[in-house]
């Protein structure tokens, strides 16, 4: 019989960059890891590294913007182990820079869909299951832009400002009533393919690896 794992996490974006670098972090540090993600492939290729360092985990390929699939996921993983003691909150879509006058509307829907109301449905479906943990944590990846507008990045800068808001409510609706903690972690210049977008002539070799962000989030969970 396969033993329960002690902690179960989630992590959005688990296919590549951050996401991916903390999925195994996470794994190290003893966490049953769910993989989450559209590309079935790259969260197979994280998976194999997961097994190959000792640790464990469970790929689950989807895409954020069906909702659907977001809570027919939350009952799987609350049937299975019936509860989640980590959800990271790290998918993300950079949208076009450019003038807020000029953004298409597709695409400003497609960016506030998938870096607000998709965390947004992650929080609701799966407010139960972090409530059934002996020590939850919440955590939502944003950037320096969503507290400090920049022109020109309009429906990214106005996705992570709301996702910000989002997690200080959802942390203020459970911190006295529940052991969930939330934690908004700004991880700043690193070498990811988003970044590689927004700063074209940038030299990657220039800013810090996902593996450090990795280590900051594994860090904010510590308990005293």
């Amino acid at each position: 019989m396969t033993e329960t794992p002690s902690k179960i996490a989630l992590v959005t974006g688990a296919s590549r960059g951050i996401g991916a670098a903390t999925t195994i972090a996470l794994a190290k540090a003893g966490y049953h890891v769910v993989l989450t993600g559209r590309d079935e492939k790259r969260l197979t290729t994280v998976d194999d590294a997961i097994h190959d360092a000792g640790g464990t985990a469970t790929i689950a390929p989807f895409d954020l913007g069906d909702g659907d699939a977001i809570d027919r996921l939350a009952t799987a993983i609350g049937a299975r182990w019936g509860k989640l003691d980590l959800l990271v909150l790290n998918a993300g879509v950079l949208g076009t820079l450019a003038p807020l006058g000029h953004i298409d509307v597709k695409e400003w829907n497609n960016v506030l869909g998938t870096n607000l109301t998709a965390n947004w449905r992650l929080l609701r479906a799966f407010d139960a299951w972090l409530r059934r943990s002996d020590a939850a944590d919440v955590v939502a990846l944003t950037s320096s832009v969503g507290s400090a507008p920049r022109a020109y990045w309009g429906s990214y800068a106005v996705s992570k400002a709301a996702l910000e808001s989002l997690i200080a409510i959802y942390g203020l609706e459970t911190e006295a009533i529940t052991a969930i903690r939330t934690h908004v972690i700004n991880p700043g210049a690193t070498r990811t393919q988003m970044r590689e977008r927004a700063f074209p002539g940038e030299d990657p070799a220039t800013v810090k690896p996902p593996e450090d962000v990795a280590a900051m989030i594994v860090a904010a969970l510590r308990r005293d």
